[in-house]
């Protein structure tokens, strides 16, 4: 399609600036960037309302209307990244590592932008600002093809950051925004290798693999959030109960909310009367195994083998009762998606064999699930979290979207 083409030439093109770019001017664009959706808070919640209506007519399921909607809190948040991101240290040029051969060559590893990121996703428009700051501060260009569904939204956004990168000097084609919704745009971003350096998918699981099938540049990617609590037999169970709350009611719709709940069976009977007690009265159904299911009161029902290694987005929470450490693991590595495990416990040992053992973008003793996010874990913003393990695993932040080349420095050496 000749308009992606074109837009991926402007990015490539834009590229070059923005990775010579200097630390001050990015740090402009995203501080004017932040005045600007303060700003002009009420054309963007006009057009957010213009995607709302189209979705409401069109019979949108209530998670994916949570994540479309915008509210001042949530341009609040958009601001507050923009400035926390301006405040980062500026990762380009900066040296990772050096060290001297014994011919004298000193040898090290600088960060160096990716080059140009694309962005497929679905529903969110945050992602739209989240994306483009974290990208531009690491000195790359960004393409944008949003979900068709928040068009107005996008657009509205993404005017903004082109008039962000204007007023600080920079290149407003590093920012693209493709507002072509037919499918055909989405194949023809896959199939941009000469100019797009990574392809970014985030949306839901059809989504993603989609996009990896048709891919011919590296993509980062998760396909699902399917988030495990384990309570060991020595966890502190208010603390516990609290914590299990969060995960799976704050917000259970997006990907790290908590979908299933693993249980020691020495602490099963105090504990999940706890749980029926507290997530029940919030409307959580339980999905429960034949030994959970008595301890769960009323919103709870027998277990489906599908229920193991489902991300709900809703208020259901599978459970399960299990051994031991061993027995919660090994569901982990069968269930599991990758992306979050956690542990309550009050013992250090079994605490730092979780964190060594689970295998997830993020493992946490004795924190919510919904930490797996780049504002909470001080990357001030993310641009998706990676469940694949190359060349990023868990929140990518400005220091992943960068990446590293060797520098030689040598005083006329040559090889024998």
């Amino acid at each position: 399609m000749d308009a992606v083409r074109e837009s991926g030439r402007k990015a490539r093109e834009a590229s070059r600036r923005m990775a010579a770019a200097s630390p001050a001017a990015k740090n402009r664009a995203l501080e004017h960037l932040a005045a600007l959706i303060e700003s002009r808070e009420a054309d963007i919640m006009a057009a957010n309302e213009r995607d709302l209506e189209a979705a409401r007519a069109a019979g949108v399921d209530a998670p994916r209307m949570d994540r479309l909607r915008l509210t001042p809190a949530i341009l609040a948040d958009m601001t507050g990244a923009c400035r926390w991101v301006a405040q980062l240290p500026d990762p380009v040029g900066a040296m990772d590592s050096q060290w001297q051969r014994p011919n004298g060559l000193l040898v090290g590893r600088m960060r160096v932008p990716l080059g140009v990121v694309a962005m497929i996703y679905e529903a969110r428009p945050n992602v739209t600002v989240d994306a483009s700051i974290l990208c531009l501060k690491a000195g790359n260009a960004v393409m944008l093809r949003g979900g068709r569904e928040a068009l107005h939204s996008n657009v509205a956004l993404a005017a903004l950051l082109r008039e962000a990168l204007e007023s600080a000097g920079l290149p407003e084609g590093a920012v693209q925004f493709i507002d072509i919704t037919s499918h055909d745009a989405v194949t023809a971003l896959c199939q941009l290798e000469e100019f797009v350096d990574v392809l970014i998918p985030r949306g839901g699981e059809s989504l993603v693999r989609a996009v990896t099938r048709q891919a011919t540049m590296p993509v980062l990617k998760h396909y699902m959030g399917v988030c495990h609590a384990f309570i060991d037999e020595s966890a502190d169970l208010d603390k516990a109960v609290e914590i299990v709350f969060n995960g799976k009611v704050q917000r259970p719709g997006v990907c790290n909310a908590l979908e299933c709940l693993l249980v020691h069976e020495a602490v099963a009977e105090r504990f999940l009367p706890m749980v029926a007690a507290k997530l029940g009265a919030a409307g959580v159904e339980f999905r429960a195994c034949a030994a959970s299911l008595p301890l769960l009161g009323t919103t709870a029902v027998a277990q489906n083998p599908d229920d193991l290694g489902h991300e709900f987005h809703d208020l259901i929470l599978a459970v399960r009762v299990v051994r031991d450490m061993d027995e919660a693991l090994e569901h982990i590595a069968a269930h599991g998606s990758n992306h979050t495990e956690i542990i309550c416990t009050e013992n250090h040992v079994h605490a730092m064999r979780f964190l060594r053992e689970a295998d997830a973008s993020m493992v946490a003793v004795n924190a919510s699930t919904r930490f797996n996010d780049g504002g909470q874990l001080g990357l001030g913003a993310e641009i998706g979290i990676s469940t694949s393990k190359l060349h990023a695993y868990g929140p990518m932040g400005v220091q992943e979207l960068t990446t590293t080349k060797f520098v030689v420095f040598g005083q006329g050496q040559v090889r024998v």
